[in-house]
């Protein structure tokens, strides 16, 4: 056979190998990025270190782009950091990034005038994109969304036949999103539907672990969602939580004598969530912001 013909196809193969192996590597582990996130807050809140904090985060959002996770902010936070200590952290582009993760809380995005206006970016552009983000929602995951939230919780506790049934069509209506959207995310659908029903996805997805036919699956693409960035790990915990309170009637984030702290954390930080004490610490700095 033709030497030179097998060292082209012994190099297409590798070709074809390296190929396989970059794609492979693009897709992007969420977890990681939020233990990664979780060690730079430490950095911050803890160890009073913003200027290295910042440098930090720098390197996460250059591998990542930036979720923006409720409480610990951590975009927020690399922006506010990065700008107080003179570290290039990208200016207008990477400001514009940050107006669709705060645009579903109402005004809260007038707070950062000062910061988009030093950058050149003037309140109207922001308004403008703001607007542009609630329109570009999914109108269709909107409507369904307030349905199924009044749905569940429609004579919950109240009428056990009426809340098993209902429980039923919003767990169908769960992975049939899953399906055709995906988890459906505050980019998707905000936070808030119509006639002012709250998206409280967390207690919504509790709920499903009452299902004995959809847990299960729904547990498994919830998981899935997490490694992606869609679903926040919270949500996830606070499933799982529930459904060990459910079978065990204990708390899994207990602080009683027979909880091992340990095991715990280690449990938090394979899914991205901080440990008990930063865990705390954070929402103590998040009450007194908004006290």
């Amino acid at each position: 056979m033709n030497i030179r013909f097998l060292s082209s196809l012994t190099y297409l193969s590798i070709l074809s190998i390296v190929s396989m192996v970059s794609c492979k590597k693009k897709e992007t582990n969420y977890i990681l990025y939020y233990q990664r996130a979780n060690e730079i807050d430490s950095i911050y809140r803890l160890a009073k270190n913003p200027k290295l904090a910042a440098t930090e985060y720098k390197k996460l959002f250059s591998e990542y782009e930036p979720r923006n996770q409720e409480r610990i902010e951590e975009y927020e936070t690399y922006l506010k950091l990065a700008d107080q200590n003179n570290i290039d952290f990208g200016g207008k582009e990477s400001l514009n990034k940050l107006i669709p993760l705060i645009a579903q809380y109402g005004d809260y995005y007038k707070k950062y005038f000062p910061l988009f206006k030093k950058y050149g970016i003037d309140s109207l552009s922001v308004k403008e994109q703001v607007s542009d983000w609630k329109k570009g929602l999914n109108q269709a995951l909107v409507d369904s969304f307030t349905v199924a939230m009044i749905r569940d919780q429609e004579q919950r506790h109240i009428n056990l036949t009426i809340q098993a049934k209902n429980l039923k069509k919003n767990a169908k209506f769960l992975i049939w999103t899953f399906n055709k959207y995906g988890f459906p995310t505050t980019q998707k659908i905000g936070i808030m539907g119509h006639h002012n029903v709250l998206f409280t996805m967390p207690t919504f997805l509790t709920h499903m672990i009452e299902s004995k036919e959809y847990y299960p699956v729904i547990k498994s693409r919830l998981f899935e969602y997490v490694k992606s960035g869609d679903c926040p790990p919270r949500d996830y915990a606070m499933m799982i939580d529930m459904y060990h309170l459910s079978l065990f009637n204990s708390s899994y984030y207990s602080s009683g004598p027979d909880i091992d702290s340990v095991e715990i954390d280690r449990n938090r930080k394979s899914i991205g969530l901080p440990s008990l004490k930063h865990a705390f610490k954070i929402r103590e700095d998040f009450k007194r912001k908004f006290n």
